[in-house]
Order: C-alpha cells, then structure tokens, then sequence
C-alpha cells in the first residue's frame, strides 16, 4: 500500500477509510508531540536521511539548494528573515527572486526554479492557503518529490499540523475561500498536496521554545542533507567527490570484460590523485591483483643517453613487485608482465606518470591485462595520454564551483562545511583569492585554522598583494607563517627528504632539530607534507617551492656565491660549485640528479675540501642508470669529516678516499659503484644504520663491521665477486633485514651468523655456490621470512631451522641438490613452503598442519599422510604424478594442481578423476598417452604439451571458463578436434590445418574478413565465437616457449565505419611451433547493423594469420 493514493482509497470505500483515518490522527498528534519534544538524532526518512536520497535524487543536476515556499505576508518580515541570515551564515544559499511577478498562476521561470532546487522549504502559515499561487507552487513540488526526488521539508509556522491535513481552523477558512471559482480538478490537486505535506515530518513552531532555535536546527538539518552527496564512507569530507565517481564509473565500465585504461588529466593540485585512491579504496576488493603506484617517475632516472631497455626492465620490476607483493622477483624480459597478467583481473593506478617510456614498461597495451582488468593514469600531460594507443577514456579534472571550493576551504580551516560565526566574508574573500585550486585550498584552510579573527583580518591584505594567481605564491604565503625551525625542517624535506621513511629523516636530523617528529606533524597539520604508514611525502608542487626558496637565498644568487648556499639542488649551479671548488662551509646539503645534465660531469679532486659541514650528499641513481655521467678523472682528497648521509649511485672509485671519516656516518648507500672495498682498515660505525651496496659487482670484501651495533639493513644483491661475509656481522646485533640475492660467489655464511637475533627478513636468493647454512641460524628466532631459491648447490638444512618458530614463508625452489628436510620443521607459523624443483627430496616433509601453501612439484615425493586431510588451513598443494597417490584417498581430497611428465604412461588413471579439488592438470610430454578419460568438474585449465600419442578426449568439459592447451597434439582424432573446438572455453590451442567449415563465416587466407548477419536477429549484445590459424613464417622455433602472445582483433561496422566494442579486446596464446595450430576465442561485441568487417592481429614477426572464420554460437 506505500505510495497509494489516500484519495482512491476514499472512493473505493469511505466508511472504511474515515475510521481508519480516525485511528490514524489521533495516534499522530501523539506521535508528532513525541517527536518534536525530544531532540533528534536524526531527520524523517523521506528527507533527511542520507541514505533515503533516491538515485533520481543524487543523479538530478540540481541549479539551487533550496526553494521556499511561503505567504509574504505571514514570514517575510521576521521568520524568514531570521532564516534567512542563518542559511547565510551556514553557507546555504536560498533562492528568492523578488523579481518575480505574481499573478493568478506560477509561471516558466518559477517552475523552473522549483524543479532545479534540491530541497523544497514549505512553510505553512496562516494565510498560507488563501494564496492560489502558493498552493500552485505546493503542487509543483509534490510532483517534483515524486518525479525527481526532490526533498519536501515542510515548516508550521504557528499552525496545527492537523488543521493542515483536515483543512479546519483559520487555515481551512482560508483554504474554502480560495477555492472559490476553481474547477474541481485543481482542487482535488490543492487538497492532495495539502494532505501530503500535512503528513511529511517536519517543523512545528508549536513545538519550539523559541523560534531562534528551530530555526538553527532547520538549518542544520538542512546541511547534514547538502552535504550528504556520496553514498560511501570513503568520500566523506571529500566536496565534490560524488560528481568525479559517476563520471569515473561511467569510463571505467566495471561490467564489461575488456581492458580499459583510463587517464585522468589535469594540473598539479587539482586533486587527480585522489580522485583515483578513492576509485583505488572502493574498488580494489573486485579485482585479483591491485596496485596503486605512487608518484611513478620517482621509479626510475633517464639519463638523456641510458638505455630505454634497462630502464623499463628496472620500473616493470618494481611494478610487479608491489602488484605481487613478492620484492625478490626476477624479471629477465620485458614480456614478463604479460607472461603473469593476461589472465589476471588487475586494477593498477600509475600516479603522475610523466614520461612514455613509464606506460610502455608497465602498461604498453591492454592485452597485457586479463578481463576486465582496468589501468587508471593520472598525469598532467594530456599530449602523453593521446600518444598512448592503449588509452581510449580521458576524464579531465575541473576545477570545483564556488560553492565546492568554499566547502574545501572550510573543511580544513574549521573542520567543517561551513565557516564560524563572524568568520563567513573572511572565509570567501580566501576562498576567491586561492583561485578554487584544491590543493592551495588544503593548504590555506591548514594555515588560518585555530587563528581568531582579528589574526585573519590582519593576513588578509598581505595575502591579497601576494597572490598572482600562481600556486608557488600561495604555497609560499604558507611557508612564510612557519616558525623558523619548522621552515628549515620543510626546506630539509623538500630537497633531501622527500618519500623517505620518518625513522630515518628523524636520524638523519636529529643533530639538528630538537623533536623531528614532532615538527613533522606540525608541518603535516598545515598540509604541507602528509604522512602515510610512517612515510613522508609532500606534493610535488610544494618540493617545487622548497627548492624554489633555497635557490633564491637572499644573498646567494649570484654566480660568484652559489658555494655560499646552505642546499644545492639545482644540476647546473651543483656543476658550477664542484667543478670549480666553489664549495664553502655554509654548505650542509646536496642533491644532485645527474638526468638534468646535457654531458657529462668530471669533478675536481678538492670539490669538497670547502664543505667542511657537508652532511648530506646525494647523487640520485636508480637501476637503469648504469653508466654513470659523473666522473672524478684525479679522485678525490676531501669528504667532509661530518657526513650523515652519502648517497652516490654509479660511484666511480674503486675506494673511498684514505681520509674518509664515518664517525656520524648513518647512511651508505652506493649502488652500481664500481668499488672493490669500502675503504682501508677499520673505521668507527657507531651511528650506521642502512648500509646499500647492491649491484656493485666488482666488490670483493665488506669493512669489518665489529661497531656497526646499530646497523638495521644491509643490501648486498648481485653483488656476484663478493665470496663471503665478514665474521664481525655477528655483531650487528639490531640487523633486521639482510638481502643477498644473487651474490653467487659465497659459499658460506660465517658461524656467528645467529647472533643477528633481531634478523626478520633474509634473502638468500640465487646464491648458487651457498653449500649450507651455519647452525647458528636456529638462534635467529625472529626471522619471519626466508627465501632460498636457486641456491643450486645446498646440499642440507640445518636441524636448528626448526628453531625458526616464527617464520611464516620459506622458499626453496629449485634447490636441485636438496635431498632431505629436517624433521623438526613444523613452526607452527609457517604459511607457505615452496620446494618447487627441488628434485632429489623424497620424503614428505614434516610440517604444521597450519600451512596454506605447499608446493611439492617437481620432487620426487610420492606420499601424503593421512592426516592432510583434516589440514583446515591447507588452500593449494602442488604435486607431481605418482601410482602411489592412488594408495592415497586422503590426497584426492586435497590436492589442487597435479603435474604429469611420464613418457611411458599410456593413460591418465581413473583415480585421478576423483581429485576433487582438481583446479589445475599440466601434462608435459606424455608421448605415449592416447586418451584422456573424465575429469573433474573443477578443472579450469588443462595442458596437454607435447603428448604426440593423444587421440581421443573421453569426457566433456564443465567450466566455460576453462583453458585448453593441445600444443603438438597432433593425432587427435576427429571427435576430439570437435570437442574442443565447440566447447564453450576462454580459449583454447590444438593442431589443425584449416580453420573448420563449421565456422559460417570465414575466409580462405588472410586476418580479416566481411561478416553479413543477415539471417540472425539483432540483440544489443552478440556473442561470438573465433578460429584463427596460426603459422610460423620461419624455418625455426618461434619465440613460443619463451611467452605468451597476444591475439587481438577488432570490428568495425561497415556503415558508418565505427568500432564495434568488444569484450574482450583480445586473448593470448603459448604460440605453436612450426606446424600450424588453430586458436579459438570467444567474446561479445554491440553490434549496431547487419554488415561488419571483422580484422584479427598476432603481435609476433615469427607468427601469421593464415586463416580466420567467425561464428555465432
């Protein structure tokens, strides 16, 4: 009965109707008193529960805020004056327009009005109804509450809510009088809208105890509503973000399957990446893998001559890393990302990307995406996205209005919406002056906060002269109201600390500030920084400002007294100072990026005998950036006695100079150095805590670290000539994290190696000479992590390991020579075991049954214990075929991926069908095998390579979804090709010459055909079904094994020449060899005619499209 019409019910029966109604008054009045009494927590369903808004509501492009509705007469003078200057004072904006004529009815411009106000304010006066013109405008919104959503909020002002609904008292009088001469008809449409609103929650003057008030609490209701503009809890605060989300959505598509990148474009502060960490925050749980990459042009440093392929290697790595969560991963080749991503569902934000090269490493085409992933790129540069063939959907950021900006700047100065008392003209003559650009808005709300009035009066007019429109401006009016010892802190950030972690800023600084911390978080209360999971990161623009200052130090402009400044971050005036030892003792800070130079850098051998203060010297370096610009052609004689922080990538010695000091030494960090030793003898390090000497490969030996008691990190990959480690790393007693991947010359780790009892995190990775492991490792106890692949020649573990009681991932892939585990290690802790490869290990090992990830592939275990089965935690085991699996019912309950590599089995046995939680089987090389019997219904991929025997599949697949690889598979006969090729699949891969009749549509040679749909009736969406045939143009091996190819193709309507979107986009493929191989896809495309050229593409030069045919389903 919701929403019936109380007038219907009255003809249908009247009797009934008036008892009912009866009942229902008295109870009201009752309720009404209650309810106006008491303070309430919360407004009437139908508008003022954010939740209630209906989408009609949200979706509506409202012009106004509020509309009133009242009788002149009655409110003009007082009540609505009142409310009036309240509304003012909140920031809510209440449309009246004196200017309109009134007359016997509403006319355009007021109806207007009424249907573009989100919130109707209707206030029942006296002489409310002897208005045929008010009881019009009643009518007018009635029908926009229902039609639109509108919001009715009706006020009775010094009249009973009953005589409302029943037309009675002086209210009623004035209600008969002006229907006098009136049809029946707007009548019987005066007195529904009356009796609507009569039964709306609203107001009563009746109620209050003064009228001051009520009309307070109207006006906040009135706000809560207003500001109620998104449906999540991750937007609040967040002004005008509802707006940016439904345009967002309409771009990203989540219901479609193909892959999206959208690019989201604008100037620096004006909030694009927000926008995307908060699409990021609502949206990562739907898809497999998420990512949001911050600030991506940090990744990497591009000489003007690097090389382009290291450089994407490097930032495709740190990619995958954080997409995986997996930091040792190893990337040889640039397919790598869509060897592990084109089936995986992905959302990946790139945050101010600013450069090609970082698309073309991370996201260079959509096909390297699996369905319905999306890539989001936020950036300032609008040319970039249009280049990026793969970015389709750009969504320009705009400015806020007004209104939203006002809003903005309240949030941050007051902590709310809307200004204080007294503080409403201050607020938007701000608000105007800051331009509407969000992130001076943060900043300028954060710099007025807790100020009282005469303190805004008393700043305005400074900043009024110094605003020219431009952000540096506004951002330096900040700047300047810091206390002293909190500007220097932000200049120190902005040039040397910039995405660093707190713990070591605060060491860094600590000879210099009193509280780091402590000024940290006065500079993020001003917005200047913001700290995230204990890092600190400040806006570009505001690190633009911060070098900006320093490079204009009074004083120190010129030339001739660039030495004289206290930071030098500019490349041209750094290659003044160090090529013509202008250097000085005012010098405390360096930071130098090597990609600003044109040519080359040769440093003179007393640059830095001037800097006798010199603290912190960092020469940017990352992973692509190899061969070095800078050179020191003589050495040199002179590092300041006082260094905090060296930071030289590419460091050309082969040594640190003999006069070297570490005495406040915190931080070394020398990647790709060209070092052979640190330095002669021992030196003091007391003060070291991170310690970076990966990828230095011409290092042979570490400093003895016998004083290195603080010492947290110690990074030493690829470090491939270094054969050991010193003995006196036992006294590095706070090492937490020692990463030594790669570094295949040691053999062996010192005996003292246990002492390191704070030791979490240890990377043994590729250390493929490593024979053992000291026993001492058992009193490593805190180690969490522990990764061990490829070290090819460990012969055993340690029986202490099982001491590790707190170790949740062990890894030990490939370690090819491992016979046998220990037997005590079951750490209950333990999540993941990985002995992938490890092929000489029989025995089952015996672990906690609290794993979750066991992977026994490629062993030569052949047993599963019983108890397995009740292992609760256990979600995938991996496992390689053998008969005495089938003496093991417990084991098909459990395992999930069996792996079969046996060239003399001649079927698959039936007990493997019983695998219940079957998701993966890979058949590798079963050349005799000739049939496949039924397999479980759970089974979504399944490889049969290389198994040259097979000819009949006896079963029928299940999952639609599956994937299906018959790679040199060439008997299969006849009904087997079928099966394959009629089974509904994601896509699958077999031999065949021809692409099959049964594909209606199809063309003898070539990658593109002419599809006429003519006999089959048109739907919004059609589903298709491809065959290609692929062939190898060479005479060798195509790059088959090495990755995965992507197949895509497109539609175009023959009429008006359009794309035809489809999902997917593409597919990919493990390519054949020589022999030819058909491929089978299926997808969706919206179809708008009958006539449609359809083109198919293999990104290969070894592989062709010989042949292509279509069909529906």
């Amino acid at each position: 009965m919701k929403g019936l019409d109380p007038l219907f019910i009255l003809r249908m029966n009247p009797s009934f109707f008036l008892g009912i109604l009866a009942a229902a008054i008295g109870f009201f009045m009752l309720f009404r008193k209650f309810r106006f009494q008491k303070e309430r927590k919360e407004i009437d369903s139908s508008f003022a529960s954010p939740s209630s808004i209906s989408p009609s509501s949200s979706s509506h492009n409202w012009t106004h805020q509020v509309f009133p509705s009242f009788r002149g007469e009655d409110v003009r003078i007082n009540f609505l004056s009142h409310i009036q200057k309240e509304f003012k004072r909140k920031g809510i904006t209440l449309f009246i327009d004196n200017e309109i004529k009134r007359g016997e009815s509403i006319g355009p411009k007021l109806k207007h009005a009424i249907r573009g106000s989100k919130i109707a304010l209707v206030m029942l006066s006296k002489n409310y109804a002897s208005s045929s013109w008010c009881l019009d405008e009643l009518v007018e919104i009635l029908k926009c509450k229902e039609e639109l959503g509108q919001t009715v909020m009706p006020i009775f002002y010094k009249v009973d809510p009953s005589d409302g609904k029943k037309l009675t008292g002086k209210f009623g009088r004035a209600f008969k009088h002006s229907c006098s001469h009136k049809t029946n008809e707007v009548i019987r449409k005066w007195r529904r809208a009356l009796a609507k609103v009569a039964t709306t929650t609203g107001y009563s003057s009746n109620n209050s105890h003064n009228e001051a008030t009520m009309i307070e609490k109207i006006a906040s209701d009135i706000l809560t509503m207003l500001n109620y503009s998104t449906p999540s809890r991750d937007f609040g605060g967040l002004i005008g973000m509802e707006a940016h989300m439904k345009a967002m959505k309409r771009l990203l598509c989540l219901e479609s399957d193909e892959v999206r990148m959208i690019g989201i474009l604008g100037p620096s502060g004006i909030g694009k990446t927000t926008i995307a960490r908060v699409l990021f925050n609502q949206f990562n749980d739907s898809f497999e893998l998420s990512a949001f990459v911050e600030n991506i042009k940090e990744l990497m440093y591009r000489p003007l001559c690097s090389d382009d392929y290291s450089t994407k290697l490097y930032i495709q790595r740190q990619f995958i890393a954080q997409l995986t969560n997996h930091k040792e991963i190893e990337i040889c080749h640039l397919g790598v990302a869509q060897d592990m991503l084109h089936d995986k569902k992905v959302l990946v934000v790139l945050d101010n990307i600013d450069q090609s090269i970082q698309l073309d490493a991370i996201a260079k085409e959509t096909c390297w995406f699996g369905q319905g992933s999306r890539i989001i790129i936020t950036t300032q540069d609008q040319k970039l996205l249009k280049a990026h063939d793969g970015i389709n959907h750009i969504y320009k950021v705009g400015f806020p209005s007004t209104y939203e900006a006002f809003q903005i700047f309240c949030m941050y100065a007051f902590g709310q919406k809307f200004p204080k008392d007294g503080f409403e003209d201050l607020a938007w003559q701000v608000t105007k002056l800051l331009g509407g650009l969000p992130l001076g808005l943060r900043v300028m709300g954060s710099h007025f906060r807790g100020m009282s009035k005469q303190e805004w009066i008393n700043a305005l007019p400074r900043l009024n002269t110094r605003l020219d429109f431009s952000i540096q401006s506004i951002l330096k009016f900040s700047f300047d109201a810091l206390w002293d010892e909190d500007k220097e802190l932000f200049l120190h950030i902005a040039c040397l600390f910039n995405n660093k972690r707190i713990s070591k800023v605060e060491e860094h600084l600590a000879h210099k500030f009193l509280d780091v911390r402590q000024g940290l978080y006065v500079l993020a209360d001003k917005s200047l920084i913001s700290i995230d999971t204990e890092w600190i990161k400040m806006h570009n623009l505001l690190e633009q400002l911060g070098k900006e200052i320093v490079r204009h130090e009074p004083g120190h402009q010129s030339i001739c007294n660039l030495g004289k400044r206290q930071l030098l971050v500019d490349a041209r005036d750094i290659c003044e100072v160090l090529t013509d030892d202008m250097g000085t003792s005012s010098v405390i800070g360096i930071h130098f990026d090597p990609s600003e130079l044109l040519g080359e850098l040769n440093i003179s051998e007393g640059a830095f005998e001037g800097m006798s203060n010199l603290k912190f010297l960092r020469f940017k370096c990352t992973y692509g950036d190899q061969s070095s610009k800078v050179y020191l052609p003589k050495g040199l004689r002179f590092v300041s006695p006082k260094l905090r922080l060296l930071q030289w990538g590419c460091f050309p010695m082969s040594c640190l100079p003999s006069n070297f000091c570490t005495k406040y030494l915190v931080e070394l960090n020398l990647r790709f150095s060209k070092l052979h030793k640190l330095w002669e003898g021992n030196l003091p390090l007391e003060n070291l805590k991170w310690m970076n000497l990966s990828y230095s490969k011409n290092l042979k030996e570490l400093p003895n670290l016998s004083t290195a008691t603080k010492l947290q990190e110690l990074f030493l990959i690829d470090c491939i000539s270094l054969v050991e480690l010193p003995s006196s790393i036992g006294s590095a007693l706070s090492l937490q994290t020692l990463n030594l991947a790669e570094c295949k010359s040691i053999v062996e780790l010192p005996s003292c190696f246990g002492n390191a009892i704070n030791l979490s995190w240890l990377n043994l990775y590729g250390c493929s000479s490593l024979v053992e492991l000291p026993s001492s490792i058992g009193n490593a106890t805190n180690l969490k992590i522990l990764h061990m692949d490829m070290c090819t020649d460990l012969v055993k573990l340690p029986s202490s390991i099982g001491n590790l009681y707190k170790l949740t991932k062990f890894t030990l892939k490939g370690c090819s020579k491992l016979e046998i585990l220990p037997t005590n290690i079951n750490m209950e802790s333990l999540d993941e075991l990985n002995l992938t490869e490890c092929l000489l290990l029989k025995r089952f090992p015996e672990i906690s049954t609290n794993i979750k990830h066991l992977y026994l592939n490629g062993t030569a275990v052949e047993e599963v214990p019983s108890s397995i089965k009740s292992w609760s935690h256990l979600d995938d085991l991996h496992m390689s075929y053998s008969e005495n699996l089938k003496e093991s019912p417990h084991a098909l309950d459990i395992i999930t991926t069996l792996y079969i590599n046996d060239l003399e089995m001649l079927e698959i046995p039936l007990w493997v069908s019983k695998i219940s939680r079957l998701r993966g089987l890979k058949l590798i090389g079963c050349k005799k095998l000739v049939s496949l019997p039924q397999l479980p219904d759970s089974l979504s991929y399944l490889e049969a390579v290389n198994c040259e025997s097979l000819e009949r599949l006896d079963f029928s697949f299940c999952n639609p979804k599956i994937y299906l690889n018959f790679v040199k598979c060439f008997k299969l006969n006849k009904e087997a090709r079928e099966l394959i090729i009629q089974t509904s699949t994601d896509h699958a891969v077999l031999p065949g010459g021809e692409v099959p009749a049964r594909f209606t549509y199809g063309a003898n040679s070539g990658n593109s055909m002419i599809v006429n749909l003519n006999h089959r009736p048109l739907s919004t969406t059609s589903r298709f079904k491809a065959c290609i045939l692929l062939v190898n143009k060479g005479d060798k091996e195509s790059e088959a094994n090495s990755r995965d190819l992507m197949v895509s193709y497109r539609i175009m309507d023959k009429h008006n020449l359009g794309v035809v979107p489809c999902r997917p986009t593409y597919h990919f493929i493990r390519p054949p060899t020589l022999a030819e191989h058909l491929y089978t896809f299926e997808f969706e495309a919206d179809v708008t005619s009958n006539e449609h050229f359809f083109e198919f593409k293999v990104d290969s030069y070894e592989m062709v499209i010989k042949e292509c045919g279509v069909l529906q389903p």
